[in-house]
């Protein structure tokens, strides 16, 4: 008999069980909001595919004023931006701490007791002083964005490190390797993989930063329109830009999967 735990559906297959959930909430949406449009034609709390899809064009096709581009690619390139620039920041960072606190205990030892304090400041608790530090441009969101995903990856990256066999930096030391070749010959070949799996965990709550950072002070990006038009109740408006925002974060993660399995195939077991 066939257990459960050992069907292992191929490609299409897995394709075919992830979409299903996805379809039978779009069909119940379908269902809820027109049973709601039947009942209250102005309803906005669950706009009809039909009200979304004119929300869509709208937003596919005017311009905005400030920067004379269409309104969904001004608000996607700021944000991307933002986003692009602070996790570039962070994973610098955390790639550079990792390897110095993970190589040197008395590094660890000095710097872990910070930045383990760091990592549980609510990241958003800082926004209001970047914004008097910073300003209101774009260095409060970028700044908001680094510091909130900073700790994180250079807390697992640094226990990445620790954890790798003693036997590997001992017989390095014996070919008289120093602490410097001892963290780019032997520690960083195997962190990258991690490195790539820790930003691609940090995607989510960079976002959440971002979208929390444009909501407050901004006149460009996909958090500040989403912020924009709530007071409208323009639900036709949120969900497709939520959609996006999910389909960018989606695509990104795809991305860092793909080049983390064909630059380190290694580090991905069969079957995965």
């Amino acid at each position: 008999m066939t257990r459960l735990i050992d069907i292992r559906p191929g490609r299409g297959g897995r394709f075919l069980l992830g979409a299903l959930p996805i379809l039978a909430l779009l069909f119940v949406y379908l269902l809820a909001s027109e049973a709601r449009h039947a009942d209250n034609p102005a309803d906005k709390v669950l706009p009809t595919f039909a009200a979304m899809a004119q929300a869509i064009h709208a937003f596919t096709t005017d311009r905005d004023p400030a920067s004379d581009r269409v309104v969904i690619v001004a608000d996607t390139i700021a944000s991307l931006y933002r986003l692009g620039v602070g996790l570039a920041i962070a994973t610098g960072t955390a790639l550079i701490l990792g390897l110095l606190l993970g190589v040197v205990p008395l590094a660890r030892a000095l710097l872990g007791p910070v930045v383990a304090v760091i990592a549980v400041i609510p990241p958003v608790a800082v926004l209001p002083i970047l914004f008097i530090v910073l300003g209101l441009d774009e260095a409060s969101k970028i700044a908001l964005i680094a510091i909130g995903i900073t700790p994180f990856m250079t807390r697992d990256l640094t226990s990445f490190v620790v954890s790798l066999p003693a036997e590997q930096f001992a017989k390095a030391q014996t070919l008289g390797a120093n602490s410097w070749q001892l963290a780019i010959r032997v520690a960083l070949p195997q962190l990258m993989p991690r490195l790539i799996a820790a930003l691609r965990l940090s995607m989510g709550p960079a976002w959440v930063f971002l979208i929390a950072a444009e909501a407050v002070a901004s006149d460009v990006g996909l958090g500040y329109r989403i912020f924009l038009v709530r007071r409208y109740f323009a639900m036709d408006i949120i969900l497709p830009y939520v959609a996006w925002i999910s389909l960018l974060a989606i695509s990104s993660d795809a991305l860092l999967l793909f080049a983390s399995r064909r630059g380190f195939p290694w580090a991905h077991g069969a079957g995965r």
